[in-house]
């Protein structure tokens, strides 16, 4: 506790709050179709193709946008663009509320939604500014741990949506992001670190084989954790034909272990290793998807096995950060931002392929064999580079080298 103490006076702790609740809100709304699609999807009676697609847009817009958003926030400030980007997501969620009445009408909304899944960098890089090397990775866990968002969407959305109606919800939402931009104004100051990348610098990492590793491996952990979390309320509620408030709640259980997970991968990154950690993740994935797929007749046992997934995956987002800082070690938060950026397009691929499943087989166990499929490339993959990573940057199964 003492420990814990001396971090929080060693850096602005109101703004590491406003960060995190900034990005916590941010991510709650970017997942909110996911969250509401049984109900849009029986008001346009939409195919299981369309659904996946539905529940994919915001999370491709999500990805795409991160790069403009972080651009401005090195002209005018981390907690300005963040000011801009809430401003815009209450316009959107407002225009979702009066103006929605068709599927084209839900896709463009998606895209707006996008705004929001655009808060990753400028939260992390707000969150951590203030605080000193040695404790960045922790402020950045702090206000990482904001895609807990996801929890909120799942549990309020539904019900909310029963009661009211389910375009009102988009105007529910747009009244509380009033919550975290108050917060904002009032407690956070823009850190002192001030970082000015060239579009060149934003990118170099992807003109290294490390780069695309890295960003390949966030599109299993990051992207399956998004897209799963997204997808879920409409798998609980076609598979078993639970309520729509009761899919909400059962994703809310996987999502949030796999947000309170992360953490605990970063802390046990440390002591075995990253390289160690993500192979074990890896291996984790792949089998408990195959098991949900094989599992579809029985809730208690699929719930279960989807908790069990969502922590290695959020375990595996903690390890992989744990050794983005040892590869990059003067440039962590461009490499970072722009791992998180491309990861996030991996989200997109979960909802399509197991609405292409569903539609295509009538059932959805080859959309999450294709996940597992790719989960296991990306662990051939890591053996074979962690051979060259061990003998220049890292030491045996990926921890720190000592000084």
């Amino acid at each position: 506790m003492a420990g814990f103490r001396t971090f929080l006076k060693s850096g602005h702790a109101p703004t590491l709050f406003a960060a995190f609740l900034y990005f916590d809100f941010c991510f709650a709304v970017w997942v909110l179709n996911g969250a509401m699609a049984p109900f849009i999807s029986e008001a346009f009676s939409l195919t299981p193709a369309q659904k996946g697609f539905m529940i994919s847009v915001p999370i491709l817009a999500g990805a795409f946008m991160r790069f403009p958003l972080g651009i401005l926030a090195q002209y005018i400030g981390r907690k300005n663009a963040a000011m801009v980007e809430m401003g815009l997501i209450m316009v959107a969620l407002l225009l979702g509320y009066f103006f929605i009445s068709s599927y084209d009408h839900v896709l463009a909304m998606g895209v707006l939604l996008g705004i929001a899944g655009a808060s990753f960098g400028v939260a992390l890089s707000l969150g951590s500014g203030w605080f000193p090397p040695k404790y960045k990775g922790l402020a950045m866990g702090i206000a990482g741990a904001g895609n807990s968002g996801t929890v909120l969407a799942v549990l309020f959305a539904p019900p909310l949506a029963v009661a009211y109606g389910w375009q009102t919800v988009y105007g529910i939402a747009a009244i509380f992001m009033a919550i975290p931009m108050v917060v904002m104004i009032v407690f956070a100051k823009e850190p002192p670190d001030v970082e000015h990348q060239s579009f060149r610098e934003h990118i170099a990492c992807l003109f290294e084989k490390d780069g695309w590793a890295f960003s390949l491996i966030y599109v299993i952990t990051f992207g399956g954790f998004i897209g799963l979390a997204s997808f879920l309320p409409t798998y609980f509620y076609d598979q078993f034909g639970v309520t729509k408030v009761e899919a909400g709640q059962l994703t809310m259980l996987s999502a949030l272990m796999g947000s309170a997970v992360r953490v605990v991968g970063g802390y046990i990154s440390d002591r075995v290793g990253g390289i160690n950690a993500l192979s074990g993740v890896l291996v984790a994935v792949a089998v408990t998807l195959v098991l949900c797929g094989l599992a579809g007749g029985s809730l208690a046992l699929t719930t279960l096995l989807f908790m069990l997934c969502f922590a290695a995956l959020g375990a595996g987002n903690g390890a992989l950060f744990q050794l983005v800082p040892l590869r990059w070690p003067l440039a962590t938060a461009v490499a970072g931002s722009m791992i998180g950026e491309v990861g996030a397009l991996g989200g997109g691929f979960l909802p399509n392929a197991m609405g292409m499943s569903k539609q295509f087989t009538g059932t959805y166990f080859w959309g999450f064999a294709a996940f597992a499929a790719l989960a296991l490339c990306m662990l051939v993959m890591l053996r074979v580079m962690q051979i060259r990573w061990t003998r220049t940057w890292a030491e045996k199964g990926g921890r720190a080298r000592s000084a």
